[in-house]
C-alpha cells in the first residue's frame, strides 16, 4: 500500500465518519474533502481541475435539470388532482388506500425526483387515511418505500441512478439507457408493494389515531394549564417582562384573560392584575413552583382541543409543520427563526428525529425532517402552506397552483425522456433543454428555479465525485477490490454480488446514498474484475441497494419527511424494514444475475 493510498483512505474514513455523525452539513462535510483532496493533491492525485470538475460533471448538471422539472411539475398542480382524485375511490378501506398510495408514489417517483413526491403526497395521504378513519401510520411508512422503489423504474428517478450511471461510463465504457433497468425495476417494485400490501396492516402499529387530536398526539395537551392570580399573588403589579426575566420560570404565556378581555400573547409589557386567568404552556415542575409561591390557584385541566385551544380570539389553531431539505430554517434554532414574525405562530411541541420536546426547545437547531408543532391562526396557515420551507400537514389545499400547464409541464417532460431514450441527446442536454422550455413557457419561473433548488445535493454531488477520481487514479479502489477478491476464491460469484448489495443497503442507513454509491461502485467493479465476474452487474447491485433505505429515519430524507408525521420509532423501520430488505436483495440479485448475467 502506496502513502497516496493511506491518505486517501484517510480522507474516505473521515467523510464517512462526519456523514454518520453529522456534526457539519453533509455538502460542508464534500467541500471539505475536495479542499483536502486537493491541499494533499501531490499523494491524491487530484488537480485543482479534476477537484472542481464535479460542478460540470454530466451528473450533477443532469441532476440539477431534473430538480428544477420536477419543480415545474409540482407547480401545476397534477399531483395533487391524481392524489384526490384516486383518494375519493378508495373510502375506508386500509387496503384500498395502501394500493392508491403505491399508485401515487411509485409511477411518478420513475420520472420525477421522489422527495418532492412524498413531499406533495404526505398531507394528502394523511388525509386520505383521516376520512377514512384509517391511522396514518399505516400509510406514511409504504408511501416513502415505495418511492425509494419507484425511482428505480428509469434512470432520471434518482440522483443516485444519475451518479451511478455516469461513474459506469468512466469505469466501464458502459452508458446506461433511459429504461435499460427499467424491466427490473418494475419487479423490485411489485415484489416491495405485495410485501408491503400484506405486511403494513400487521407490522406498522397505530401510533396517530385516525381523527386523533394532534395535541394527544404530541402529548401536549397536559403542558396546557390555566391559572388564576389572586389578591396575594407575588407578581401583581408586576409586568410581564420584569415577572419572567427575574424569576426562573419556564413557560410560554398563551393569554391573559381579564374579566371579557382576551390578550393574546400579550405584550411584555402588560401589568399584571388581580384575577387574571392565565393561560400558560409549562411542565408541572414550574406549575408546582408557581403554586408554591402562593397566591396562584392551578385551575382543574381541560381537555384541550384545537377548538378550545385559547379561550377566544385568533390564535385558535394548531398547524403541524415538517421542515424540508434545502429549507431556510435549516440549521437555525427555534429562536432565530421567529416564527411569530415568519408565521404569525408560536411554538408548542418540537420533534427532532425520535426526540419530541415540549419545553426548553427554544435554542434547538433545526433538521430537515423535523416536525413542529405550532399555535397559529389562519393567516399563519395560509403562509405555511404557501411556504416552500416547510410542508403543512393539515392542509389539503394549496394556492398558486398553474393548473392550465399541466398539459405542457408533461409534453416537456415526455420530450425529455424521449429525446433520451431514442438517443437523439444526451440526458444532460435534453434535461437542460427541458429546463429551458419550462422557463419559456411559463411552467417555472427564473426566481422560482434559484429558490426551490436543493443546492445542497448540488454540492455535495461536487464534493464528493473528486473522491471517487482519487480512489480511481491512486488505484485505492483495486488495492481493496483485490483485499475483498479473496472471498470470490470460496465464495459464488452471485454470493459476494449479493454481499456488495447487502454491505451497500446497511452503507446507506448512515451516509447519504450518493455517497454510498460513488465509494462502493469502484469497490465493486475492481472486485468482479479480480474475480473475473461481470463487473455491470456489480455496478447495478450497488446502485439499487442505495435506494433501499429501509432501517432507519435517518438513511433516506423520505423516511425523514414521514416519521414525526407517522409517529414511528426506530424499531418500526426494523420491524417492516429489514424483512422488505432482505427479500429485494434476494430478487434483486437473482434478476441482475437473470437478465445481465454475473
Amino acid at each position: 500500500m502506496t502513502l497516496g493510498m493511506i491518505i486517501v483512505l484517510g480522507i474516505t474514513a473521515l467523510a464517512v465518519l462526519l456523514f454518520i455523525l453529522e456534526p457539519i452539513p453533509l455538502d460542508v462535510t464534500a467541500m471539505l474533502v475536495l479542499v483536502l483532496l486537493v491541499l494533499l493533491g501531490k499523494w491524491t492525485q487530484v488537480t485543482p481541475a479534476d477537484a472542481v470538475s464535479g460542478f460540470s460533471n454530466p451528473a450533477t448538471l443532469t441532476v440539477l435539470s431534473m430538480l428544477i422539472l420536477s419543480d415545474g411539475v409540482r407547480r401545476t398542480g397534477m399531483i395533487q388532482g391524481i392524489a384526490r382524485h384516486l383518494s375519493k375511490m378508495v373510502g375506508s378501506s386500509e387496503k384500498k388506500q395502501l394500493l392508491a398510495t403505491f399508485a401515487m408514489a411509485g409511477p411518478m417517483s420513475g420520472i420525477m425526483n421522489n422527495t418532492p413526491v412524498v413531499a406533495l403526497l404526505l398531507p394528502l395521504v394523511t388525509e386520505m387515511a383521516h376520512k377514512g378513519r384509517v391511522s396514518p401510520s399505516k400509510l406514511l411508512l409504504p408511501l416513502s418505500y415505495i418511492s425509494m422503489l419507484g425511482g428505480m423504474l428509469t434512470l432520471i428517478g434518482t440522483s443516485t441512478n444519475i451518479l451511478a450511471a455516469d461513474i459506469s461510463v468512466r469505469l466501464l465504457d458502459h452508458k446506461i439507457g433511459m429504461f435499460e433497468i427499467t424491466g427490473l425495476g418494475a419487479i423490485v417494485m411489485g415484489v416491495g408493494a405485495v410485501y408491503l400490501y400484506f405486511a403494513a396492516p400487521i407490522l406498522l402499529p397505530e401510533h396517530v389515531k385516525p381523527r386523533g387530536s394532534t395535541l394527544e398526539n404530541f402529548e401536549v395537551a397536559s403542558f396546557l394549564r390555566e391559572l388564576k392570580l389572586w389578591a396575594d399573588a407575588p407578581m401583581l403589579g408586576m409586568s410581564l417582562r420584569d415577572w419572567l426575566d427575574n424569576s426562573d420560570l419556564k413557560l410560554a404565556l398563551l393569554a391573559i384573560v381579564r374579566g371579557e378581555a382576551v390578550f393574546e400573547h400579550p405584550d411584555r409589557d402588560q401589568v399584571l392584575q388581580e384575577g387574571d386567568i392565565l393561560l400558560v404552556h409549562a411542565t408541572e415542575k414550574y406549575l408546582k413552583m408557581l403554586e408554591d409561591g402562593g397566591g396562584v390557584e392551578l385551575l382543574p385541566p381541560r381537555k384541550f382541543t384545537p377548538d378550545q385551544i385559547m379561550i377566544s380570539g385568533d390564535f385558535n389553531s394548531l398547524a403541524q409543520i415538517v421542515v424540508v431539505a434545502g429549507s431556510a430554517l435549516e440549521g437555525r434554532t427555534i429562536r432565530a427563526t421567529n416564527f411569530p414574525e415568519r408565521f404569525d405562530a408560536y411554538v408548542l411541541a418540537h420533534r427532532s428525529r425520535s426526540v419530541v420536546r415540549r419545553e426548553d426547545f427554544a435554542d434547538q437547531v433545526l433538521r430537515s425532517g423535523d416536525t413542529v408543532l405550532l399555535q397559529t391562526t389562519r393567516k399563519g396557515q395560509e403562509r405555511m402552506a404557501a411556504s416552500p420551507d416547510v410542508i403543512l400537514m393539515n392542509a389539503s389545499e394549496r394556492k398558486g397552483y398553474r393548473p392550465e400547464k399541466i398539459p405542457v409541464a408533461i409534453a416537456i417532460l415526455l420530450a425529455v425522456v424521449g429525446l433520451a431514450a431514442f438517443d437523439v441527446l444526451p440526458i444532460m442536454v435534453s434535461a437542460l433543454a427541458g429546463v429551458v422550455a419550462m422557463l419559456l413557457t411559463g411552467v417555472v419561473r427564473s426566481s422560482e428555479m434559484y429558490k426551490d433548488v436543493d443546492w445542497r445535493v448540488i454540492f455535495m454531488l461536487a464534493g464528493i465525485i473528486p473522491l471517487g477520481i482519487a480512489l480511481e487514479q491512486t488505484g485505492t479502489a483495486q488495492f481493496l477490490g483485490s483485499a475483498l477478491a479473496g472471498s470470490g476464491e470460496y465464495l459464488p460469484a452471485i454470493v459476494v454480488l449479493w454481499l456488495f448489495y447487502i454491505s451497500t443497503g446497511l452503507i446507506t442507513e448512515f451516509i447519504s446514498n450518493n455517497a454510498a454509491v460513488l465509494l462502493m461502485i469502484p469497490v465493486a467493479a475492481a472486485t468482479a474484475t479480480q474475480i473475473g465476474a461481470n463487473e455491470f452487474a456489480f455496478v447495478l447491485a450497488v446502485m439499487f441497494a442505495a435506494s433501499t433505505a429501509f432501517l432507519g429515519p435517518v438513511g433516506y430524507q423520505t423516511n425523514l419527511f414521514v416519521y414525526g408525521p407517522g409517529g414511528y420509532c426506530v424499531r418500526d423501520f426494523i420491524r417492516i424494514g429489514a424483512p422488505l430488505q432482505l427479500l429485494l436483495s434476494v430478487v434483486t440479485v437473482m434478476g441482475i444475475d437473470y437478465i445481465w448475467g454475473i
